[in-house]
């Protein structure tokens, strides 16, 4: 007699009734998708970059439709950054011989400015959809991906590498395939950082929205202003006028969409990501969520997993064939060597040929004589990335602390913190240059001020990230042990914070030297301010459309963040894995 087979929708269904949170949460999804549609409606126009550009008005009317462009962008952006950072972080991690390229690379990446990102960006995207709205916009999305990925990247890979040893264990005892693993294992044990860093993100993000929404064009070497409708144009259009009134108008709107967010979207997913929490014993004080006890209430999700349970399967039995996440105890030491030296000869060999054809290219277009110069100014920010990170450990660590290790207080101080970090501090800037006249401050000094605005969130939010994953254990224990609070801290915090802090560490030097290219180079309405440095010189040559400087400024750029992560943070990154992970 056969079996009849239901579907597992039927299943879940069976024995429901219909609730208000279903019903909340199906208008929710229908609106989300209507918004979605439309707004991907508008990106798809004719468009012809040098033709009649689009006009960005500051009429206050106009807000709310590039308020949601910039939102979409932005979420567009951060979806692609979290599949870049599942895939790039689980190979460098996983993967013998790719990791040493891999994190190398991810080095130079966060630490090429966007400005040099932008021109590739908008050659390769306009030129792939021409005539169209459409290569500007994914131009825009991928350009503010390059203020996101990276910090995300770095944080996922050190939660593999840093990861405990009963996980491995338990991956081979039961011999879970590599999808397994990663699914079951990888993913939830990185989830309570990723969280954090995802909506550090978001902040990165914001602080870089203008120079990806208002962007030139250079055609026939004539550069040619080009807004997206945004909030980003809508800042630039606000300071270039010079209007106090519109610039409020776009930080209220900001407040508005960095809060809505938070509650929306982040403050779920910290609620959600406590569930990952390795621990045997539970706080009693956990995150809380309106929207999170809304979907719990609520069937649709439950549904939705029901339906992706055969594509789990499906990718699980494709995937069998990779083989199973164990690694072999004792292997071909010869054919290990051999491998060895086959891949680092193709690694050289490709070195080689990108730094002789960047040569020739910097030779032929700039001449070798400028950059000693650059150097020099490398110099100057490298000052400046020193004396940013030494103030913001020393403000932001205990803070975090403070803030990771009490859910009641983190229920309260994580939306203030969100909104600290994810506001563009870049519309700050016109009323600081003010600030900076009138007081008769040089921009050398101004500017760390500057940078810190947009770079000193990624320790405080890796901070309250590792605080918060402290096991309840280890806190249970010094009450009981009556240890002091200096070796509380000597003892239990800063070995359990240290791997975080590393990872905020790095990516805060990064966004520090991101971060100066706009705060070497400020200007309101009329006034401009320059300081010596790396970040003014290639803010410069991209306004100027002098590719070949900007180019050389981005490797010198490259060069110095390469040298500090392989001298410093790599040598801090070996002993958080070997020594302080939990």
């Amino acid at each position: 007699m056969a079996v009849r087979q239901e579907l597992p929708v039927r299943e879940v269904l069976r024995g429901r009734k219909l609730n208000w949170a279903d019903l909340v949460v199906a208008v929710g999804v229908v609106l989300v998708l209507y918004v979605v549609v439309r707004l991907g409606e508008s990106m798809t126009i004719n468009f012809t970059p040098g033709r009649a550009p689009v006009a960005i008005s500051t009429d206050i009317t106009h807000v709310p439709y590039y308020a949601a462009r910039s939102l979409l962008r932005m979420f567009a952006a951060l979806a692609l950054s979290t599949v870049f950072t599942l895939v790039y972080g689980t190979a460098a991690a996983r993967l013998r011989r790719a990791e040493k390229v891999l994190v190398p690379i991810l080095d130079i990446l966060q630490s090429i400015p966007i400005l040099v990102f932008l021109p590739i960006a908008l050659t390769f995207f306009i030129t792939l959809f021409p005539n169209s709205l459409l290569g500007l916009e994914l131009a825009s999305i991928f350009v503010i991906f390059t203020s996101q990925a990276w910090n995300m990247t770095f944080s996922f890979y050190h939660s593999l590498v840093s990861q405990p040893a009963e996980l491995d264990e338990a991956a081979r005892m039961y011999r879970l395939t590599k999808w397994q693993r990663f699914w079951k294992l990888d993913v939830p044990s990185s989830m309570i950082g990723l969280v954090w860093n995802m909506m550090m993100s978001m902040g990165g993000g914001w602080f870089f929205l203008t120079a990806s929404e208002s962007v030139t064009v250079f055609i026939k070497g004539h550069g040619v202003l080009e807004s997206l409708p945004g909030m980003g144009s809508y800042m630039a259009a606000a300071i270039s006028k010079g209007s106090y009134a519109e610039v409020t108008v776009a930080i209220v709107v900001m407040v508005v969409l960095v809060v809505g967010t938070n509650f929306f979207v982040f403050r779920p997913l910290v609620a959600w990501a406590e569930k990952f929490r390795m621990e045997t014993s539970e706080s009693a004080d956990k995150p809380n969520s309106v929207v999170l006890n809304v979907l719990r209430r609520s069937s649709i999700p439950e549904l939705a997993g029901s339906v992706s349970h055969p594509v789990g399967r499906v990718l699980s039995e494709v995937t069998r064939p990779f083989g199973l996440a164990e690694y072999p105890l004792r292997g071909n030491l010869q054919r290990r060597r051999t491998g060895d030296v086959l891949f680092w000869a193709l690694v050289v060999a490709a070195a080689v040929v990108v730094i002789v054809l960047g040569l020739i290219y910097l030779n032929s277009h700039l001449g070798f004589a400028h950059l000693p110069a650059l150097f020099a100014m490398g110099l100057a920010t490298f000052a400046r990335v020193v004396v940013l990170l030494v103030v913001s450990t020393i403000i932001w660590v205990p803070v975090g602390v403070k803030i990771g290790m009490s859910a009641k207080l983190s229920r309260y101080a994580q939306p203030v913190v969100q909104i600290l970090a994810s506001f563009p501090a870049i519309l700050l800037f016109p009323f600081a240059t003010l600030i900076f006249i009138n007081l008769g401050i040089p921009l050398d000094y101004g500017a760390i001020v500057l940078m810190m605005l947009g770079a000193q969130w990624y320790i405080l939010f890796n901070v309250i990230a590792g605080a918060s994953s402290i096991p309840n254990d280890l806190r249970e224990m010094m009450v009981v042990a009556r240890l002091s609070r200096s070796q509380r801290w000597r003892q239990v915090i800063l070995p359990a914070i240290f791997p975080a802090y590393v990872t905020g560490g790095i990516t805060a030097a990064g966004g520090a030297w991101n971060a100066s290219i706009v705060a070497e180079l400020v200007a309101w309405n009329h006034h401009t301010l320059h300081a010596y440095g790396l970040g003014n010189s290639i803010a410069t040559s991209s306004n100027d459309g002098d590719f070949a400087l900007l180019i050389a400024g981005g490797i010198v750029m490259s060069a110095f963040v390469v040298v500090a992560n392989r001298l410093f943070w790599r040598r801090l990154y070996r002993l958080a894995e070997n020594r302080y992970s939990l």
